[in-house]
């Protein structure tokens, strides 16, 4: 007979058994989110999900190639340890990717594989900081203020604006870095899918190496820059993609990258991400990821090996990639333009990178909405139009604006939706 335990206590924040950094840390916002636009598709309710920076397996399955190549190393018993800092394989074949679409030629010291980009990012953390010292990150960002908090560091929060596409700038940035031990900067942008200009990252990385020059003048710890660049292939329009180290050489000693196949290559759920950087930050990521066990799983470390050496297979996935990416991106451009052209609250930044579109419905004050969240439950409530404000990535006010994820939906869905959203709009107003 088993030992009946169902009447244990529930979670609970003031639980005596938890540790202060977990009792204080918050849940996400997106995943809640979520998981009220599930149970509203439970019930049968048609829902064109923008929520998370997922994607459907029905709309954007893995590369062929890449499936059976997992397939294959399970079936030949890949299914051991893999080394700590990743299979050899694999970081051959990140080193070879590096310099063949980047111009990068690390060696391979200094690049370890994760599970995914979110070990990369805590082992940066985990390996740059001590106790209380001070990482700045711009926002709206993705998480930041989580891992601050797991660290015990000091945040130092760089509110940005749309007219820079919510990008930072060496001007907001610079009356902090002389104290920073981290910088984090993403590009292409979650959640906003804008992209920082080469003339912005550059001025950036000039002064990073400036202050790390006079940092060893007096002895002290350098100014890390972690560079998150996980959306980096998914690029559209005119704006290129750039990094740090190709800008500014200089700046390399003091770059750590992330990156990964999850948004890449629509493997999410492959969990296959990798660090890139000076072998001496990457030597002590590579040794508390290992202590967690943050490892990706060995057959897909070596599926992911061969299909990233196979340049023809993966430039025809990437393009075809873009074009599905961009055609749900373009649909909203392209009905929210219509909106704003008939002289409805919103206004947006076209898309310049990664899965998602910036938008503000200027609704807050209008028929008796006053914050974000107002505005969100009317447009799932009214329009079957499921969005994220940008208080879940770090911003504090009420301005309306939100993030949009096409990741896991069609374009018919978005067509069908946008028609409910103008009408949610006309509503409001004519309730003024």
């Amino acid at each position: 007979m088993a030992l009946d335990l169902t009447s244990l206590p529930r979670p609970s924040r003031d639980d005596a058994s938890i540790g202060t950094m977990a009792r204080g840390l918050v849940g996400s916002e997106i995943l809640r989110i979520a998981a009220e636009v599930r149970e509203l598709v439970a019930k049968g309710r048609k829902v064109c999900n923008l929520t998370v920076g997922d994607f459907s397996p029905r709309e954007f399955p893995i590369p062929d190639g890449l499936r059976q190549g997992i397939a294959t190393a399970l079936q030949a018993g890949e299914t051991n340890y893999p080394p700590s800092d990743g299979v050899l394989d694999l970081r051959q074949a990140v080193q070879r990717f590096y310099e063949r679409a980047l111009g990068l030629k690390y060696p391979l010291e200094g690049i370890v594989i994760a599970g995914g980009a979110r070990p990369i990012i805590y082992g940066t953390y985990r390996a740059v900081l001590d106790d209380g010292e001070t990482v700045v990150y711009p926002v709206p960002s993705w998480n930041n203020n989580h891992y601050v908090h797991m660290m015990n560091a000091k945040g130092v929060v760089v509110t940005t604006d749309p007219s820079h596409g919510f990008m930072p700038t060496l001007e907001q940035l610079a009356p902090h870095l002389g104290t920073a031990r981290l910088l984090c900067l993403c590009s292409p942008l979650n959640p906003t899918g804008t992209m920082i200009s080469s003339d912005v990252l550059g001025a950036i990385c000039e002064r990073v190496v400036a202050e790390n020059r006079q940092r060893e003048k007096q002895g002290r710890k350098p100014l890390i820059l972690m560079y998150d660049q996980i959306y980096w292939v998914l690029s559209f329009g005119a704006v290129k993609h750039v990094t740090p180290v190709e800008l500014v050489p200089e700046v390399a000693p003091y770059t750590v990258f992330v990156d990964g196949i999850s948004k890449a290559f629509a493997a999410t759920g492959v969990r296959v991400g990798w660090g890139v950087g000076p072998p001496a930050i990457i030597a002590r990521m590579r040794d508390v990821l290992g202590h967690v066990g943050a490892w990706a799983p060995k057959a897909e470390q070596v599926a992911v090996a061969r299909y990233l050496d196979d340049v023809p297979a993966t430039e025809s996935f990437l393009t075809e990639m873009r074009q599905r990416v961009d055609a749900r991106l373009e649909a909203l451009h392209t009905g929210l333009t219509r909106m704003r052209d008939a002289g409805l609250p919103v206004r947006h930044i076209a898309p310049q990178g990664a899965i998602y579109l910036s938008v503000q419905f200027d609704l807050v004050g209008k028929g008796g909405l006053k914050t974000n969240d107002d505005i969100r439950k009317l447009l799932l409530e009214k329009a079957s139009f499921a969005v994220v404000p940008f208080q879940a990535f770090g911003l504090s006010e009420d301005t309306g604006w939100f993030r949009l994820s096409v990741g896991a939906t069609s374009v018919a869905e978005i067509q069908e939706a946008l028609p409910r959203v103008e009408a949610a709009l006309r509503e409001v107003l004519a309730a003024k």
